[in-house]
């Protein structure tokens, strides 16, 4: 706990046997109350791992839910659970744990009730090896998205990110759509509401067991992207209604 505010760590996974161990290790149970593992229905042995680490808090889909599914199971749980602060660390050791320190005290203290850890403030992604076009993508659609929401992030792409619980209890991610495009959604949503997001630089690293979406699925996800922003400024004009503002 930090000022006595209980931290969870949910883990959305899905075939993260071979790094789950490395990315767990690093978590600092200093602060940390309870680890959610929710497994995708993994082809591996990812719920094998989990339990053999002594995670106790493990969900099991019993059919593929997608990425947005996967987190709504997790952040549902770390809810019941009683969590005030929740903190989404992929398992496939991309993002480092030991920013948790630094995300939670930033959320414990009242500073920013949400925080991601950005690849792009610094040199981050490229140093870390994020492929050109993914960068440059990046760059465009966190552009484009600044603009029509009117907001200044360094990108809105990260999937390391840090909640208070009254901001997941006060918008309806439950709503969202169940693949990638939900942590955009999400975004959308939280500045919809008021609320307001910091940023702290984070390193981050590509190779070979770390999770990522071929070129299709990533074309579809910047159309999405684009979408979500484009009805975001049109319900802000009050020109639409949208379910994810209900």
């Amino acid at each position: 706990m930090i000022n006595g505010k209980k931290i969870v760590v949910v883990m959305p996974a899905y075939n993260a046997e071979k790094t789950l161990e490395q990315t767990y290790s690093e978590i600092p149970f200093d602060i940390v109350d309870e680890v959610i593992l929710t497994d995708d229905f993994s082809k591996d042995h990812t719920i094998r791992k989990a339990k053999e680490l002594g995670i106790k808090e493990i969900q099991i889909h019993e059919k593929n839910k997608g990425y947005g599914g996967n987190q709504k199971s997790c952040y549902n749980r770390a809810l019941e659970l009683g969590a005030d602060i929740v903190i989404m660390l992929h398992p496939d050791y991309q993002y480092s744990p030991k920013l948790i320190h630094s995300i939670s005290y930033i959320i414990a203290n009242d500073l920013y009730p949400v925080v991601l850890a950005s690849r792009i403030l610094g040199k981050g992604a490229l140093k870390g090896g994020m492929p050109i076009i993914k960068y440059v993508a990046n760059r465009f659609l966190t552009l484009t998205q600044n603009i029509l929401l009117s907001e200044k992030l360094s990108e809105y792409h990260s999937g390391y990110r840090a909640f208070s619980a009254e901001v997941l209890r006060n918008i309806n991610y439950n709503s969202n759509s169940d693949d990638f495009i939900f942590d955009n959604e999400m975004l959308a949503q939280i500045f919809y509401a008021g609320y307001e997001i910091g940023e702290v630089t984070c390193p981050t690293k590509y190779f070979e067991e770390a999770s990522s979406i071929n070129l299709f699925r990533s074309t579809v996800y910047g159309l999405g992207v684009l979408k979500v922003s484009f009805i975001y400024r049109l319900c802000k004009w009050g020109l639409m209604n949208s379910r994810l503002y209900r």
